[in-house]
């Protein structure tokens, strides 16, 4: 509390306290500092407290092969209705029918690779409120210690750590924060 001035002003109250900055982040667009600082889990620039993680979860994140192949499906389809098309309107002349081999492959390899592409393994932290964190890391047993250390956090106020994580990209949403649910969820407005 501030002491009173001559006049007989009464004091001012001591302005609150100051809210800790975040890590500093890594000059590296890909990388993320990941840690927990003043009761908050820190991932880049967003900040959750720790009493609202629900769920600390490291797994292996395996891509949809099932999807994949219907996109390359209906691709490959798409690709045969317009060569039929192209076809039928340039009197079957077959010096098209090169090209569009040439455009047959090159989806076939793009879409194909999908296929192909191996689990990756992810850090999910999942909050009270629906959002989930995502990061990732080459090694699973990395994301186990981490994991282990945020739990450790959460039950232990005085704890704090930091450690560079990598972005995980996803279609959905960006590379950080994916909000799947939550109350009045209405996406991310650009």
């Amino acid at each position: 509390m501030s002491i009173p001035d001559d006049n007989g002003t009464p004091p001012l109250p001591d302005p609150p306290p100051v809210p800790p900055d975040p890590p500093p982040t890594p000059e590296e667009d890909e990388n993320v500092v990941l840690g927990v600082r003043g009761r908050m889990l820190w991932i880049g620039a967003a900040a959750v407290p720790l009493r609202n993680i629900t769920l600390v979860n490291p797994y292996i994140d395996k891509p949809d092969r099932w999807s994949a192949a219907g996109r390359l499906l209906m691709w490959l389809l798409g690709i045969v209705v317009i060569m039929a098309g192209v076809q039928a309107v340039s009197g079957g002349d077959t010096r098209l029918g090169g090209p569009l081999l040439v455009l047959v492959v090159a989806f076939v390899c793009f879409l194909g690779r999908d296929l192909f592409v191996s689990g990756k393994p992810v850090l999910a932290v999942e909050t009270a409120g629906g959002a989930q964190l995502v990061v990732t890391l080459p090694s699973l047993d990395e994301l186990r210690r981490i994991a282990g250390q945020i739990v450790h956090a959460i039950n232990n106020p005085e704890a704090e750590f930091a450690t560079i994580v990598h972005q995980y990209s996803s279609n959905n949403y960006g590379p950080v924060v994916n909000m799947t649910g939550g109350r009045g969820n209405t996406g991310f407005k650009l």
